[in-house]
């Protein structure tokens, strides 16, 4: 078994300096993270407690077609942006997103600190799709791929009947 640490205590938590993130793709999406499930040695899992600056976003608007992801509220507020609907939502709300749902983002408009508990699965690819910059992410094995939505182009695939030869 790997030596991590498998319990945190809220102070081990607290002393945590965490990790300033800009999302790659929304410089406005600016956040401390603290990888609590790191910490422990999960690898299928993230867990992490997000701090959001009033003004800013939690990430870029984006849904994924293969992990799933949510959020509990656990100080401040803001609003949650679910399927292009807009909801406030505050302390003790939960926002949980099944694969292939719905596109979300949640922006701290508040004038406090907004800060949440955030897990997600960690699959070896996913697709997440980003509509507002009209981008798709193609994630395997470590490889990150971005392209323009538009350029997507459906193969053209061909079914002909079999030749006599090969029924044979």
């Amino acid at each position: 078994m790997d030596k991590h640490k498998l319990l945190l205590k809220a102070t081990d938590i607290a002393a945590m300096p965490g990790e300033k993130r800009i999302h790659f793709l929304n410089s406005n999406a600016i956040r401390i993270n603290k990888s609590l499930g790191d910490a422990v040695g999960l690898t299928q899992l993230g867990v992490h407690i997000i701090s959001v600056k009033p003004g800013h976003d939690t990430t870029e608007y984006h849904k994924h077609f293969y992990e799933e992801e949510c959020v509990y509220i656990l100080s401040g507020g803001g609003t949650a942006i679910i399927d292009g609907e807009y909801h406030t939502v505050g302390p003790g709300d939960f926002l949980g997103f099944p694969r292939n749902t719905a596109a979300h983002n949640i922006v701290n408009d508040g004038d406090e600190m907004l800060q949440c508990l955030v897990m997600g699965q960690r699959l070896e690819q996913d697709v997440a799709d980003y509509p507002e910059k009209n981008k798709r992410l193609y994630r395997n094995s470590g490889q990150w791929d971005l392209v323009d939505i538009t350029d997507i182009k459906e193969p053209q695939r061909i079914f002909l009947p079999p030749d006599d030869k090969d029924a044979s």
